[in-house]
């Protein structure tokens, strides 16, 4: 059993002027997910994580929209999934792209690091959608190992500009020596295979320096990167054995690099439906389910599995070892469906699942209930905290 600890939990969301996870529940009276483009709806949810006591809050991003197979974007933006998509950097990012020249993703983290005293979060993502790619003048997505070899060499740049360049002490602000002490100002130089630059670090140290940095991939490069790099990992899993053997093996491999293994924080993905009594609470369930859209969220999973499920009849069971070979897909997800071998399943039903905040455990019920199910997680697959999903944030 693992030892007793102190259990994080942030929110889910997204900077899309719509549901992120609950596809189709701005239906719902009261939703205020249509407000995502203003100020107002981020102060609010930010006050709302203060209040209850949360660690943070995860912003998920892409770039480009789900429109990897035909019809998928018809079915995106009919649901509002994921479309209409601001920079959640402008407000306090948890992800970002590794597209950007590290020289200013940098900068902007300095920048946010000192804007928020030190409260501020990187998911290092590489990306997996060829969509993403042309938005970003390319003409297809980068092969996968080849990314994270790409993604290494950015680390290694950022940590250079964040923790090299400028020395503890550099600013003195002494009317006789001057503001700056240049002797403890240093150009970084690196030329890498994919990366490089020749420059002082653009600001002055923020309280943190380096932000903390997530990570989610599960393939045996994300891992590595994982165990190389992160001080948390966002994981997927619907009961605690499934994530059990991964939170093992990240440890290990941290270990392996020297690190305490215990420093890299775990956090699956969660949906709780909470009531005062069972009833109440499975009443939320059965009215949010009726709310979720199939096409969308099969839309949506397609793009992660690199696979076209609209082409497939939609209430006839196929086999789900068809998908998951492309090696532009989300490992995880791909993890996930091997879940369904032997068992019948439909694109219907995935696409209804995936609409319904995804493939995470959803525990509906009262608050021990939900407590009780956190902590046999916790428990039994050593995790660390969780991510909530907001199907419905204005109610949350």
């Amino acid at each position: 059993m693992a030892p007793k600890k102190q259990l994080r939990l942030n929110f889910f969301d997204m900077t899309c002027n719509s549901a992120h996870m609950g596809i189709g529940m701005w239906k719902l009276p009261g939703d205020n997910t249509m407000t995502k483009g203003s100020l107002e709806y981020y102060l609010w949810l930010a006050k709302l994580a203060e209040k209850g006591k949360m660690t943070g809050i995860f912003f998920a991003d892409v770039y480009g929209v789900d429109d990897g197979f035909p019809g998928s974007m018809e079915a995106q933006f009919k649901a509002g999934a994921n479309c209409a998509q601001l920079d959640p950097i402008v407000y306090v990012s948890a992800m970002a792209s590794v597209t950007k020249s590290p020289f200013i993703l940098a900068r902007t983290y300095s920048t946010l690091d000192h804007a928020t005293k030190g409260r501020i979060a990187w998911n290092v993502v590489t990306s997996y959608s060829n969509s993403s790619a042309k938005a970003n003048g390319l003409d297809k997505i980068t092969p996968h190992d080849k990314r994270y070899e790409k993604a290494h060499e950015y680390m290694d740049l950022c940590y250079s500009l964040w923790e090299g360049s400028w020395e503890d002490g550099a600013e003195m602000w002494d009317l006789e020596k001057g503001a700056y002490d240049k002797s403890k100002i240093h150009k970084v130089t690196y030329n890498g295979k994919h990366h490089k630059t020749s420059a002082l670090g653009a600001a002055h140290p923020s309280p943190q320096r380096t932000p903390v940095l997530f990570q989610a991939g599960q393939s045996p490069a994300g891992k590595a990167f994982s165990a190389k790099h992160a001080e948390a990992v966002f994981v997927g899993g619907n009961v605690p054995s499934d994530t059990a053997p991964y939170v093992k093996e990240i440890r290990e491999m941290a270990a392996a690099n020297g690190r305490d293994p215990q420093h890299i924080k775990v956090f699956p993905q969660m949906t709780i439906i909470l009531g005062k009594t069972l009833e109440e609470a499975q009443a939320k369930h059965d009215r949010f389910a009726a709310c979720v859209d199939w096409e969308a969220g099969m839309a949506k999973l397609g793009q992660y599995i690199n696979f076209d499920l609209s082409a497939l009849p939609p209430d006839e069971p196929f086999d789900t070892k068809l998908v998951g070979k492309s090696e532009n897909a989300i490992h995880t997800m791909i993890n996930m469906l091997k879940r369904y071998d032997g068992q019948i399943v439909t694109p219907r039903m995935l696409g209804q699942k995936m609409a319904f905040c995804g493939f995470g455990p959803m525990p509906v019920g009262t608050p021990e209930m939900v407590a009780d199910v956190m902590e046999d997680w916790v428990n039994n697959a050593d995790v660390d905290g969780f991510n909530l999903a907001c199907k419905e944030p204005s109610n949350t």
